[in-house]
């Protein structure tokens, strides 16, 4: 048992240096990467026109449009009315306000709402904060102005109704 205990110990000893050895040695040398392309310098397309600029200070024309989540709502928002259901309107109107606060069409919406609510304080202060957010999409700006008329008619102010259906963007 001496010799097998004698070769064990050698054995352990020299699979420990051989460890050992191993762990020192360099970590092999990185591979080399394929030089990156050079970037190509960039050239305007032949066949494309300049943009059409806006007079200096003006806003170019633009056009609002709902996202499908708010577009959904105000689908829902129309078929609770369609059922009298004005209230459920309401909160489904607001729910799509808190996703696209900025958006004209909602407080258009909104604002039809507040005029089927005989609300027509409500009704003008929709019509206003849409017709603000409207600039420069004509056909928001005329449905926003047709709101702010019909609210402002319902509280007999017919002489600013008739101011506000004489602009520009109601014709």
């Amino acid at each position: 048992m001496g010799q097998a205990h004698r070769s064990l110990k050698t054995f352990a000893a020299a699979l420990a240096a051989a460890l050992v050895l191993s762990a020192c040695r360099a970590p092999p040398p990185p591979r080399a990467s394929p030089p990156a392309p050079a970037p190509r310098p960039y050239a305007e397309p032949q066949d494309s026109a300049p943009l059409p600029s806006a007079p200096h200070g003006a806003q170019p024309p633009r056009e609002n449009h709902l996202s499908p989540a708010t577009r959904s709502l105000v689908t829902q928002a129309r078929t609770a009315i369609a059922h009298g259901d004005l209230d459920g309107a309401s909160a489904t109107l607001d729910r799509a306000l808190r996703i696209e606060p900025g958006n004209p069409l909602l407080w258009i919406e909104r604002g039809k709402l507040r005029l089927a609510e005989n609300d027509a304080h409500q009704a003008e202060g929709c019509g206003r904060k849409a017709l603000s957010l409207a600039a420069g999409d004509r056909a928001a700006q005329a449905q926003a102005g047709r709101v702010l008329v019909d609210a402002l008619r319902a509280e007999g102010r017919n002489q600013e109704a008739a101011e506000i259906a004489a602009q520009p963007y109601m014709r």
